[in-house]
Order: C-alpha cells, then sequence, then structure tokens
C-alpha cells in the first residue's frame, strides 16, 4: 500500500514539474539572462496567461538589445497584439540603426500596421530599387507612334510610407509623362534625337509628390517607332468618306428611279385617257351627223385639215406626204 501511494506521488511531482517547465519557459528565460536581457519569471507567465508567445517577444527582444537598441519589452508584447510582425519590425529598427537611418519604433509600428514591410523600405532606403516601365505608346503631332520604355530609380521616403502611393502611381506617373512628352514633340525623330528630354521632362513635373518614394533618375531604356497614326487616320476618314458618299449617291439614285417610275406611270395613265378619248371621237361625229348639229361638208372639211396637217408634219420632219385615205374628199384626191 505504502509502495502504491509512493509511486502515485511520484507520478503527481513529476507531471507538475512537467506543467510547470511548458507553462514557464525557462529555458528562455535562462538565454535571455545570458544575452544581458532581465526578464522576471512573472513576466513570462504573464505572456503565457495573456495568450502571448513568449519566444515572439522574447527572441527579437535579445536581437535588439545585442544591437545597441533599446526597446521595452511592453511595446513589443503591445505590437504583437495589435497583429504586427515584431520580429520584421526589430530587423528593420537594426539595419536603419546600422544605416545610421533615423527610425522610431513607434514609426516602425505604424509603417508595419500599415501592410507594409517596414524591413524592405529600410532596404530601399539604403539601397534604391529599378522599377521598369511597361511599353508606353505615345504619337507626335507628325502622327508616327513610339514605343518608349523607362527604367525609374527610386528610394524609399520612410517618412511617407504610412500614406503614401505604391510603385503603381510612380509607374502610372511615368507613363502619363511620356505620353506628354511626345506628345508635344513636332516630330517623332526630335524623341529619337533626343530621348533624354522625356527624363527631364518626367522630373521636372515632381512625379513623386505624395507618394511612398523619391525618384532620383529616369533613364529611358529602349524607343521604337510604331505605327503612322495619322496616316491610318486619314486613310479611315478618307475611306467613311467614301462610305458616305456612296450611301449618298444611291439615295440619289433610288430617288430618281422613284421618280422615273413615277413619271411613267403618269404617263401610261395618260395615253389610257387619250386612247380611252379618241375612242369615243368616232362615236360623238356618228351622233352628231345623226343628230345634224354637224353636216356632211363639214366633216369633209374636217378631214381636209386634217390631211393638211399630217401632210404639214411630214413635210416638216423630211417625210413623204401621206396618200390620201380612202373615202376622202376630191380635194383630199387632187393634192
Amino acid at each position: 500500500m505504502a509502495t502504491l501511494s509512493g509511486l502515485l506521488l511520484l507520478v503527481l511531482v513529476v507531471a507538475a514539474v512537467f506543467l510547470f517547465f511548458s507553462f514557464i519557459p525557462i529555458g528562455l528565460w535562462v538565454s535571455a539572462w545570458a544575452a544581458g536581457v532581465r526578464i522576471g519569471i512573472l513576466t513570462l507567465v504573464g505572456m503565457r496567461l495573456r495568450r502571448v508567445p513568449p519566444a515572439k517577444i522574447v527572441l527579437p527582444l535579445i536581437k535588439a538589445v545585442k544591437a545597441g537598441l533599446d526597446v521595452a519589452i511592453d511595446k513589443l508584447e503591445a505590437h504583437y497584439l495589435a497583429g504586427g510582425n515584431v520580429d520584421r519590425v526589430v530587423d528593420a529598427l537594426i539595419a536603419a540603426h546600422r544605416a545610421q537611418i533615423e527610425l522610431s519604433f513607434e514609426r516602425a509600428a505604424a509603417i508595419d500596421l500599415a501592410g507594409r514591410n517596414v524591413l524592405e523600405a529600410v532596404q530601399v532606403s539604403v539601397n534604391p530599387r529599378v522599377i521598369e516601365t511597361p511599353v508606353v505608346a505615345a504619337v507626335a503631332k507628325n502622327g508616327i507612334e513610339l514605343k518608349v520604355k523607362a527604367r525609374v530609380t527610386v528610394r524609399a521616403n520612410i517618412e511617407r510610407l504610412v500614406g503614401g502611393a505604391g510603385e503603381e502611381t510612380i509607374v502610372a506617373r511615368v507613363g502619363e509623362g511620356i505620353v506628354t512628352t511626345v506628345g508635344s514633340a513636332e516630330s517623332h525623330k526630335e524623341v529619337l534625337e533626343n530621348p533624354d528630354r522625356i527624363s527631364a521632362t518626367v522630373l521636372s513635373k515632381g512625379l513623386d509628390a505624395g507618394t511612398a518614394y523619391e525618384i532620383l533618375s529616369i533613364d529611358i531604356a529602349d524607343v521604337d517607332v510604331g505605327r503612322n497614326i495619322g496616316a491610318q487616320l486619314q486613310i479611315d476618314q478618307a475611306e467613311a468618306d467614301k462610305n458616305i458618299a456612296q450611301a449618298k449617291a444611291a439615295e440619289r439614285r433610288f430617288a430618281a428611279l422613284a421618280r422615273e417610275q413615277e413619271m411613267r406611270a403618269m404617263v401610261e395613265e395618260m395615253r389610257a385617257r387619250v386612247v380611252e378619248a379618241e375612242a369615243e371621237v368616232p362615236r360623238a361625229l356618228a351622233a352628231a351627223l345623226k343628230e345634224g348639229r354637224l353636216g356632211v361638208m363639214d366633216y369633209y372639211a374636217m378631214r381636209n385639215l386634217i390631211a393638211d396637217t399630217e401632210m404639214r408634219q411630214s413635210i416638216s420632219q423630211g417625210g413623204e406626204s401621206p396618200k390620201p385615205k380612202e373615202g376622202g374628199s376630191p380635194s383630199e384626191e387632187r393634192k
């Protein structure tokens, strides 16, 4: 019985020691003291209670102390609880300290919480970065297209990292400057002869205002001649004018055809009316003779008048005189 109680007591002691060492990072505390960082056990226990991994605070603190920086452990813990990257902030502070760049912990923490890589920003501030723009197409006043590619050397401006625009804004502004410079040139040859005028114009505009970078230089990497946009536009305009003229001509032609059809219909209608009227003439003559309103001599006189008229028309047209019709008057036969 005593042996069983002793064994149970031993198990409880081992479990208590295991829980103690797993809850209190004694090894980490020893490492901090060996590095000259004075951290109390209760401080490490408080980190455990606040659900802060002690290693993520103590190890960056050891690096900062060894680099000669004075960083409070409470600030590191507060930055971790705010969702920041403590290790990256400490590395940025060490890099800035070595490069003699003024950077406070508050500024570095603000940059990190803003979503920017503060360590990369310090590195770009020390070692400027080259940004290569995509091919920018611009057209000179003579209508020739130029395709320009530039390289922009920038340096990070730590003071404007919070709230400043990024690389996309720099690239867009440089592209706008290239288009403006080429578009203001009278001829594309001016740009080909002096490509540095693009750099001078772009730099004079202060394109880095409001951005997180400072433009150091703009170098034109390549300039190629593209299409003749002016000639193409003139060809397109001429083609459009031709299509408009053809459409108007077709409209006039269709209108003329419609008028011609209308006139033909009117002529046919008039001919029909004339034929109809001519068909009524014999009936009217017969009725007049029958009723006594027209005598036989009057009828022959009218026939002579018609014959004389037809003869004159034939003579005026150079034809032969018409033969007298059967049943004509003796005067017609004499003629």
